[in-house]
């Protein structure tokens, strides 16, 4: 992997736009939930407008949006910052497909994340729940895994199954009103 310069500068220009007269990208696979948008409304309304949005110029001289769809509809009446690329349409359509995901990939730093945490702050419930939930996945697992290490239990119980095919409902039946008999913890499944 070469990761040395020269690489292509592909930035033309920084420039205000009002967002009306960018064009949504066609094969843009995102969409918004009422979640996001009210998060992202809340950092606007606190803060400002922090981050330009990411376009390319069209065979027909248009801007087309890569990245920044949602900021598009909020600001619809408004003029926007955009960087516009120097790009073709394979490259944004690759542009489009990559930068969420690959930002996705990175993980957590647990402690610095929660420093972040404390350091921030925020009148808004909408961003505080997003706030909050940025690696909770990861936050869940590791405490399941440290409750269960202080109980001292094993994080996975052994299990001793056996799957009986049966012929028919009435044979299932009998075979696990004869296992209850036998004081054997049983449940009938449907196939």
């Amino acid at each position: 992997m070469n990761t040395q310069p020269p690489y292509k500068l592909r930035i033309r220009e920084h420039r205000k736009i009002r967002a009306s007269e960018l064009l949504v990208h066609p094969l843009n696979p995102r969409i918004h939930p009422d979640a996001q948008k009210s998060a992202l409304s809340a950092i606007l309304n606190e803060i400002g407008f922090a981050r330009s949005l990411l376009a390319y110029e069209t065979a027909e001289g248009k801007l087309q949006l890569i990245d920044g769809h949602l900021r598009k509809e909020l600001f619809q009446d408004q003029e926007v910052m955009v960087e516009i690329l120097d790009v073709n349409e394979q490259e944004a359509n690759a542009l489009l497909l990559s930068l969420d995901p690959l930002a996705s990939l990175a993980q957590f730093d647990s402690p610095t994340l929660e420093a972040l945490r404390k350091a921030a702050s925020t009148q808004s419930e909408a961003l505080q729940t997003l706030w909050d939930s940025i690696d909770s996945s990861t936050r869940k697992t590791k405490d399941e895994l440290k409750e269960a290490m202080q109980k001292k239990e094993p994080i996975l119980k052994e299990q001793f199954l056996v799957l009986v095919e049966c012929e028919s409902e009435a044979q299932q039946l009998s075979l696990l009103d004869s296992l209850k008999k036998q004081q054997y913890q049983c449940k009938a499944l449907l196939s």
